[in-house]
């Protein structure tokens, strides 16, 4: 009772707008990659890699976030959304692995600069805007972590592709080849920066910390509000993915009441949780205290 699941529509949806920026990005990288070493271009080839390392960092957000969908089993009890945090965790890596690389490119081509094919940059930037810009609206509109680490890659893409637009638009008009390798690093910069920020978020959800969004004071204000409840003696609040909350409490009864007002309590005390703080699963014991603190338990 009171577990409530208006889950699996929103799941739905992440699948399938996750796997249509796979098969865009993925199409994509090639189309870079080739494009790269026709303009012999570094910001497009290191933009190729992230753009690589977004597709293989996509399929596995696909299928975690397939697997995330799948209904709890004996070893699995909560179910299997934590998957598609680990989708989300593996993906920071492979960004973070594939910005160094670019870091390392760069520095040396900064020192030495080369000329760079201008007007294919500037054809395939736009390209880049109109394919990366597709993505960005499909995904908008999700709520996992994964969509919006997802998201994420996409927008900076966009943003990317708008700063390759610029340098080669400039660099027709002036002899400035290291404006190339300069973007590769401030795109560089700016992944490394957005992968640390949502790995801090990845990792408080691995360490069971509570949600971000929801503070254990202020469901215990809203609890003792009620007259029967006399103290809560204890709460924990975790988020298996960031979306599907989990709260465990036990409280302090003033008087012994029976079965049918209890859990009607506990039923009201679902709800409230639910609609107010977006908690999925709670659990509620409940305990009397008697004049002479004797508890009685297991009500």
């Amino acid at each position: 009772m009171g577990h409530h699941h208006h889950h699996s529509g929103h799941q739905h949806t992440s699948t399938e707008n996750i796997s249509t920026a796979f098969f865009l990005n993925l199409f994509f990288s090639i189309v870079e990659f080739i494009g790269g070493i026709y303009t012999n271009s570094l910001a497009i080839t290191s933009d190729a890699i992230h753009d690589l390392g977004d597709s293989i960092s996509l399929g596995l957000a696909w299928y975690f976030q397939k697997i995330s969908n799948k209904k709890p089993t004996k070893i699995f009890t909560y179910g299997f959304k934590r998957y598609s945090l680990l989708g989300a965790i593996i993906n920071s890596l492979i960004l973070l692995i594939g910005s160094i690389l670019i870091i390392i490119k760069a520095i040396p081509r900064i020192i030495n600069p080369e000329a760079s094919n201008t007007k294919g940059m500037m054809w395939i930037a736009i390209l880049g805007i109109i394919v990366n810009g597709a993505a960005v609206l499909k995904l908008r509109k999700g709520t996992s972590i994964n969509e919006r680490v997802v998201s994420l890659h996409m927008l900076e893409d966009v943003l990317g592709w708008v700063a390759v637009l610029t340098a080669s638009i400039v660099m027709q008009f002036y002899n400035v080849p290291f404006l190339d390798p300069l973007l590769s690093l401030m795109i560089a910069g700016f992944i490394l920066f957005n992968v640390f920020k949502n790995g801090k978020e990845s990792i408080r959800i691995i360490l069971q910390a509570t949600p971000i969004e929801v503070s254990v004071d202020k469901i215990k204000e809203r609890i003792v509000v009620f007259d029967e409840i006399i103290s809560v003696e204890d709460c924990h609040l975790w988020t298996m993915d960031g979306e599907y909350h989990i709260l465990t409490i036990h409280l302090m009864l003033k008087d012994a009441v029976n079965w049918q007002k209890t859990n009607d309590l506990k039923n009201t005390l679902k709800t409230l949780l639910h609609d107010d703080f977006n908690i999925e699963h709670v659990t509620i014991e409940l305990e009397v205290v008697k004049e002479d603190s004797d508890y009685i338990k297991g009500v």
